[in-house]
């Protein structure tokens, strides 16, 4: 048996490794060849610089690239977090007659593919007679990161000691100013991280963004545009590596933001015991 066990054991340390090695080290070698001295990306390395880092610094057209997409990603972070915050809390609040159905559907965008909701999208904006622009592309992204915030917040509120709000009411406030002084300080964590994430999410967007921007590219569009360009390719991968970086540090900072109010909340759980 004890055999049996460290043989399973062993097979399931094989398998994490491989497991991770096929997800993570793709994501090695575009910092890798992000400082290789050429333009071309095969082994071996031709030697080590930084110029490729020094031309996406210079490069106009990709930082108006970036700026639409900062610009695209705080307007669907913060609209999406606002609406998910709402949605949450009267997801867990009240006892809604098909609680289930209404969430299956606040969900949904997670489950249909993004080309699929790009071109209802685009069909959408053009028979409203909405101009294709930074604000569509905001629009569009507002629905695909409703569901995130929404995920988010819920395991937020459901965490939530309504006893704290029951006290409020009873010294005197009213619904309003209890939500402002009581429950939004400790729902605050998660709405960090639901900014964090839904901003993630906005910024990595390709196919959405693809078929809404009309004449203003963000940042994915743009550095699809540019890989038709061989001499292009090198500055492209800095900006990846760049990206990769400035991505795991937000999500990290979202996750830790986030099991910080989980711990707060716990710690004030035991203190009041």
């Amino acid at each position: 048996m004890t055999a049996a066990r460290g043989l399973l054991r062993h097979g399931l340390t094989v398998y994490a490794v491989c497991y991770l090695s096929f997800l993570y080290v793709p994501l090695f070698l575009l910092p890798l060849f992000s400082f290789n001295d050429s333009i071309f990306i095969a082994f071996p390395l031709s030697g080590f610089t930084t110029k490729w880092y020094v031309q996406m610094f210079q490069d106009d057209a990709m930082h108006r690239a970036l700026w639409n997409t900062v610009k695209v990603g705080v307007m669907a972070s913060l609209v999406s977090t606002i609406l998910g915050l709402f949605a949450a809390r009267a997801l867990t609040r009240y006892a809604m007659p098909g609680r289930s159905v209404v969430l299956g559907f606040a969900t949904l965008p997670l489950f249909i593919p993004d080309i699929v909701l790009g071109i209802s999208l685009l069909i959408l904006m053009t028979s409203v007679g909405i101009p294709l622009s930074l604000v569509s592309v905001a629009l569009g992204h507002v629905m695909l990161c409703l569901p995130f915030a929404i995920a988010v917040l819920l395991s937020r509120f459901e965490g939530f000691d309504r006893s704290y709000e029951e006290a409020s009411l009873d010294l005197g406030e009213n619904g309003w100013m209890t939500f402002w002084r009581v429950t939004f300080p400790l729902v605050l964590p998660g709405i960090v991280s639901s900014l964090l994430l839904t901003f993630i999410v906005s910024f990595d967007d390709f196919l959405i963004a693809f078929f809404l921007s009309g004449t203003e590219p963000t940042l994915p569009v743009y550095i699809w545009a540019q890989l038709r360009f061989p001499f292009q390719l090198p500055g492209v991968l800095a900006l990846g590596a760049a990206i990769l970086l400035g991505s795991c540090t937000v999500v990290v900072i979202a996750e830790w933001i986030r099991s910080w109010g989980v711990k707060g909340e716990t710690h004030s759980h035991i203190a009041g015991i």
